[in-house]
């Protein structure tokens, strides 16, 4: 082969390939297969919720969509990840209050948490409860407010700086009493203690420490949100007690790197609120305490801003640091 021909069979060469890039970008979303990062081990309601999506949204878009469990880092390690992933919407992660809420109050982290990412679509979420252990002579929260200001009590959490951590050091604030925080690494040895008497109380999510409040062995007094928890009817919210500004819950969305294509951001955000939506798939979130929290993309980005603000407000109040 000659000099000509080699150079002409290289250029037909790059022909051909940009044309099928040029067909491949051209193609319907999707055309391959989607990853769903999940910044958690497999297991518990970060990771269920990321594999229920997976699975809606390969049946409604008929493309293959798998979950990559990225865990470590408090959910930096898989935001990092996704952030620096392109943006083409065959990258995703099932972001959540730690990953866009709490971490960037607490941390110090290689992302912004609302500039990095495109939101994309919320998808449910479950209240935090205010329980204590059965030893603890409080069936209401006017008399646990009494009893922890006349008694030295510890709560235990998921970790400092976590939802479980936060949310108790807005309620010390708001009911002006002093507590022990005892971190533990998750959720599970937290409940653990307070269940053996070790910690008096803690503000887990309502998932977590369900089985426990029927099994008689937590007592829930109150519970976040704006309304309450059709699990436990009887369990006043914050808010109907004179506590303003507990709507926090843990929830959970889909998000992608900055700068996706808007048509795609609009047909998975179609696709999931459809999904959240049936009856089917709200029975299966229940069983979990979930609630679906549908949201266009830009009420999810205007959430993610609005949870980074309310979490640093209160860590600047608290003079929280993650080394104390």
């Amino acid at each position: 082969m000659n000099r000509r021909e080699f150079s002409q069979g290289a250029l037909a060469t790059l022909a051909v390939a940009m044309a099928q890039r040029v067909n491949a970008q051209a193609a319907p979303y999707p055309n391959h297969t989607v990853k769903i990062i999940a910044p958690v081990a497999p297991g518990g309601g970060v990771d269920m919720t990321a594999r229920t999506v997976a699975e809606r949204l390969q049946r409604a878009l008929g493309q293959t969509f798998i979950v990559e469990n990225m865990s470590g880092g408090g959910g930096v390690i898989a935001s990092t990840a996704t952030m620096r992933a392109a943006p083409d919407g065959y990258t995703l992660m099932l972001g959540y209050v730690a990953t866009h809420g709490t971490n960037p109050a607490m941390r110090n982290i290689p992302y912004n948490a609302v500039k990095d990412f495109t939101a994309i679509a919320m998808v449910a979420g479950t209240p935090n409860v205010l329980v204590v252990g059965s030893g603890v002579a409080a069936n209401n929260v006017k008399d646990f407010v009494a009893l922890a200001k006349k008694s030295s009590l510890s709560f235990g959490t998921s970790g400092q700086g976590s939802l479980t951590h936060l949310l108790v050091e807005q309620f010390k604030l708001a009911a002006d009493f002093q507590a022990t925080h005892a971190p533990y690494r998750g959720i599970a040895p937290a409940i653990t203690d307070v269940l053996g008497g070790q910690t008096q109380f803690m503000m887990p999510g309502l998932a977590a420490a369900l089985q426990h409040i029927k099994g008689g062995k937590l007592r829930p007094l109150a519970v976040t949100g704006s309304k309450r928890h059709p699990t436990l009817p009887d369990v006043p919210t914050f808010e109907e007690l004179g506590y303003k500004g507990f709507t926090a819950v843990q929830w959970y969305g889909i998000v992608g790197p900055a700068k996706m294509p808007p048509a795609i951001v609009a047909r998975l955000n179609e696709e999931i609120n459809k999904a959240i939506a049936t009856p089917e798939l709200r029975e299966r979130l229940s069983a979990e305490a979930l609630e679906p929290m549908a949201m266009t993309s830009s009420e999810f980005a205007a959430f993610i801003a609005a949870e980074v603000d309310r979490w640093t407000k209160l860590v600047r109040e608290r003079n929280i640091e993650m080394n104390t």
